[in-house]
């Protein structure tokens, strides 16, 4: 059957033979065909028809249904070819296939060519010729393009032609104004604008014809309206030329008026023209191929896509990273989707820009003129030449330029195109900040869904199906570094016996786990190597010493302890190495390494370090640390000398403002503080440095958040080191043990502290182990024994000059004389504590004190005056972030205001304590805020409620062993006899 085929994509997909339109099938098969189209005769692959018609969300046997789709489009398209002839149109080449179309058949091929011929009669000043062609043209669209195609390509391309036909609106638009047909176009002009009113220049050819319709005013409007939706969507202002002629319009600028111009030159048939020759400029297509498991990144690919196919301007985007986290592969990738976008071709240089020998300007854009044409005699010398040459080659035409692994900005800059039409993608591991125009994308490494996804791809999806949580270990061990993941991938893809659970104890010995990460010429450690290589001395030294240290991350004042040197040299340094993308900044003046990474500057500190140089970059780390906790010390327990008593080392500390200031510090730094005790205590170095630093980091207790990490590190400290440390670890241990109410094992650690002490004559903690050890007591029951301990304690005290101590034993023995029948005594010391602790000054001593004397007051019926002590210290430690304070002083405030029948205020005192514990992981003080809510409810007359919470603290006492369960048990039986 023979007729004139014809396919349409400027509306639905659609195709006749002759005037019969054919039946194209489901939308998948339209999409293919779509696709076909939009290729302009070249090769699709498979693989590229599969990601564009079903993303990601393609079915097991994608392959076959495509298959399919092909056969029946063929069969479409040509309904009496023989089974055994070769098809004419829809071809297979190689393993892809390509729509072979004559010339007119394609209505996106024809409208191209009309806007070209528009073009062409623009500029040889005949504007009727192109006004008129390009008319015509934009009458051969119907709807949105693409109508009935699905899939992510058809999606992207949507809106580039939707993009295509409102800028070729626009120059229709200013033809009929350049024409004088102003007054014909404003309707027109009022539609678009509505339809589009971000688009500044439709606004800006409105504003023109209003003017030279005599509409001023009018015309002022639609600036004002431009204006206020352009803040109003995006939060900017109209751009320099709307803003230009709205100043123009309010001058009255003459030059807008329209004049009427003279008709062009043309030769008459005496005087023939002049033959110019015709140069065919070629199509480069340089690209390098794009990897078929692609996998991830859709948010980044996106945005690459919106940036790089913006027709204002020249669209510059760079990409930055670290080596291996896949910015070439993603620049590829994103590059060969926007070849439709930029039809006459893509120039690509490696510049090989962390490689021993660069690749200089001058030769890139030597390659790129000889890729446009160029014969190499005719190559300009200078980079200048060369630069402007290449700028002019590309002005009238739209080309992307891929520039991979640049080093710098200098590099770049001559090699960029410098009209509208074209763009350039750049990969760099530096951040290029100062490349004008430039959208930087900094690229992490992947989501754990999308390593995972890779790692599936390259070895096999059965297999990492089959051992789910082994390859998730895997990938995480590759730091979710893209280069990584496809090389331990790649591994076990090769070697069939293995299984993917035999990588992960490969893998967990942090020494050897570089050596896993290779296979044939591919290796991270390789890739790191050119990073490194690239560095200064001053930057390699910083680069070893900085991987040294076991925390998260490093604040600036501690690498510059690390690093010895001043703040503003390593400032200086480790941002010139986040430049380079040697190091991370997650916050302002913090820092960290990529785990891979730290791993190579370790290996390069073993190599370029010496044992005693690494010894003593940890030295001074310890030293600085240790220091500013002593200050925070002195701060959170204003009054105490135990800071008095620790090491000073070399290395000076930070200085703090305030207590406030001082705890959040240690807040901040308490990860890299526990991680720096854990590694001393692990390679026996300086472990009694580390000790004074676990005691100088009391307050942290107070916090409430870190009784684990305190665990962890004292009992590691207790088997590293000598006596005095392990005294000083005891004590902490103890009051660690204590505060998640351990009772026994408090006392206990007390204890053995204590016989360290006095077996060794180390008296830096005998004052607060006797007081330690009277509150322990106490708690225990154990009242009369309490008492003589604080006596001890207050005799250590006194003989020291320790007004604090003494008032701090005060404070805590007022517990033990109520329950001894001495209420009258507890008041008393209760209340001299409290005087001692403000004539000191002590805001946090004044807090405790108030604390304990509203627990006396409560207790002897003083309810008024123990409720505004415990509000008073609340306040306190609310603002301090002291959490287990904080708890406490709500489950008093709750019980004593249910004594005062105030049942409200107890409960919602109680939620607030039983919130903080819960925050805190303090399943007593959780069992004590239940116990109180349940008091304050059965008050309040809910009863189920009460019972409910008294349940739950009955439960929490019983698992802790702790001998309020009695009493809880007595309120429920309370309950069930009333």
């Amino acid at each position: 059957m023979a007729g004139q085929l014809r396919f349409a994509v400027l509306g639905p997909v659609r195709a006749w033979r002759d005037d019969a339109e054919l039946d194209l099938g489901t939308p998948l098969q339209r999409s293919i065909l779509a696709m076909l189209l939009l290729r302009e005769g070249r090769a699709v692959t498979p693989n590229e028809l599969i990601d564009a018609v079903w993303g990601e969300e393609a079915p097991p046997r994608a392959l076959g249904a495509l298959r399919t789709y092909v056969s029946r489009l063929r069969t479409a398209l040509e309904p009496d070819r023989s089974p055994r002839t070769p098809p004419q149109l829809l071809t297979s080449v190689g393993k892809g296939y390509a729509l072979r179309l004559p010339d007119g058949a394609f209505d996106l091929a024809r409208f191209e060519k009309a806007a070209h011929a528009c073009d062409s009669a623009r500029k040889a000043g005949e504007l009727d010729r192109a006004a008129e062609t390009l008319r015509e043209a934009l009458a051969w669209w119907s709807g949105e393009p693409l109508a009935g195609a699905v899939g992510p390509y058809a999606e992207s391309q949507r809106e580039r032609l939707l993009e295509r036909r409102i800028s070729a609106v626009e120059t229709l638009m200013g033809l009929d104004l350049d024409l004088g047909r102003h007054a014909e176009i404003i309707s027109e002009l009022m539609v678009l604008t509505a339809d589009h009113p971000l688009r500044e220049r439709l606004r800006a050819q409105l504003m023109l014809a209003y003017y030279r319709c005599g509409r001023q005013a009018e015309a002022l409007n639609v600036f004002t309206d431009t204006r206020n939706a352009l803040i109003e969507e995006l939060g900017i202002d109209p751009g320099t030329e709307l803003t230009d002629l709205h100043r123009r319009v309010l001058a009255a600028d003459p030059t807008l008026t329209f004049v009427q111009q003279q008709a062009s030159v043309r030769l008459t048939p005496d005087e023939p023209a002049e033959p110019q020759p015709v140069i065919e400029m070629p199509k480069p297509a340089q690209l390098p191929a794009a990897v078929t498991d692609f996998t991830g990144r859709k948010a980044l690919v996106n945005r690459l896509l919106n940036q790089l196919g913006a027709t204002d301007g020249v669209p510059i985007a760079a990409i930055c990273g670290i080596g291996g986290v896949g910015k070439t592969t993603l620049a590829v990738h994103v590059a060969h989707l926007l070849h439709d976008t930029f039809p006459d071709g893509q120039l690509y240089a490696d510049l090989r820009g962390y490689g021993r020998e660069p690749t200089s300007p001058e030769t890139a854009l030597a390659a790129f003129l000889r890729a446009l044409g160029i014969p190499v005699d005719v190559i300009p010398d200078g980079l200048a030449d060369r630069a402007a040459l290449f700028r002019s080659l590309l002005g009238d035409r739209r080309m992307l330029v891929l520039l991979d692994n640049a080093r710098d900005a200098d590099q770049v800059e001559h090699l960029l195109p410098g009209a509208p039409g074209c763009a350039a993608l750049i990969t760099s591991r530096g951040k290029l900040a100062d490349l004008p125009a430039a959208k930087l994308l900094d690229l992490d490494v992947m989501e754990p869904d999308e390593a995972l996804a890779l790692f599936s791809a390259v070895a096999g999806p059965e297999r990492v199906a089959a051992e789910r949580a082994a390859a998730m270990d895997v990938v995480a061990a590759c730091g979710f570094l893209p280069l990584a993941v496809r090389i331990v991938a790649a591994r076990l893809a090769s070697r069939p016996s293995w299984t993917v659970a035999s990588l992960v104890p490969r893998l967990a010995d942090e020494r050897r786990r570089l050596d896993e990460l290779k296979i044939g010429n591919l290796a991270v450690s390789a890739t790191f190597a050119l990073g490194y290589g690239q560095l200064d001395p001053r930057q390699a030294r910083a680069f070893r010493l900085l991987s040294l240290p076991n925390g998260t991350d490093i604040s600036t004042p501690a690498a510059a302890a690390v690093l010895d040197l001043n703040a503003v040299e390593t400032e200086d340094v480790l941002e010139s190495m986040v430049d380079v993308s040697l190091l991370e900044a997650p916050a302002p003046g913090r820092y960290r390494f990529h785990d891979l990474l730290r791993l190579f500057a370790r290996r390069q500190a073993e190599d370029g370090e010496t044992a005693e140089a690494r010894g003593q970059a940890l030295h001074r780390l310890l030293g600085f640390y240790l220091g500013s906790a002593r200050a925070a010390h002195r701060l959170a327990y204003e009054g105490s000398k135990v800071a008095d008593n620790l090491t000073v080392i070399g290395t000076r500390g930070h200085t703090f403002g305030s207590a406030d200031e001082s705890v959040a510090w240690l807040a901040a730094e308490a990860d890299d503080l526990f991680a720096l005790l854990g590694q001393v205590a692990e390679e026996r170095a300086d472990v009694p440095a580390a000790a004074d630093l676990l005691v100088a980091m009391e307050p942290l207790l107070e916090a409430g958040a870190f009784a684990r990490e305190f665990d962890l590190r004292t009992r590691a400290l207790i088997e590293a080191g000598d006596d005095p440390a392990r005294l000083r670890a005891r004590y902490v241990r103890g009051r660690m043990l204590f505060g998640v109410n351990r009772l026994s094992e408090a006392d206990q650690e007390f204890r053995t502290s204590l016989e360290i002490a006095e077996r060794t004559g180390d008296h830096a903690l005998l004052g607060e182990t006797y007081n330690a050890l009277g509150v322990v007591t106490g708690r225990l029951g154990r009242h009369p024994e309490a008492l003589d301990w604080f006596g001890r304690a207050t005799k250590v005290y006194r003989e020291l000059g320790n007004l604090a101590g003494e008032a701090l034993v005060l404070s805590y023995s007022a517990r033990d004389l109520l329950l001894l029948g001495r209420a009258a005594d507890a008041v008393a010391v209760s209340e001299q504590g409290l005087q001692i602790f403000g004539e000191i000054g002590s805001g946090p001593g004044v807090a405790r004190a108030r604390y304990h004397l509203g627990v006396v007051l409560s207790y002897v019926g003083r309810l008024n005056e123990a409720v505004v002590h415990h509000a008073e210290c609340l306040e306190f430690f609310r603002a301090s972030n002291q959490k287990v304070w904080e708890q406490r002083v709500c489950n008093r405030l709750a019980t004593t205001l249910t004594k005062a029948e105030r049942f409200q205020e107890a409960a919602r005192h109680a939620e607030q304590a039983l919130q903080v514990s819960r925050e805190i992981t303090h399943p007593y003080g959780e069992a004590q805020s239940l116990t109180a809510l349940g008091k304050a409810l059965r008050g309040l007359g809910s009863r189920t409620r009460s019972r409910d919470a008294l349940e739950k603290a009955l439960d929490l006492f019983i698992r802790l062993g702790s001998a309020e369960a009695d009493d809880v048990r007595k309120l429920l039986a309370d309950r069930v006899e009333t």
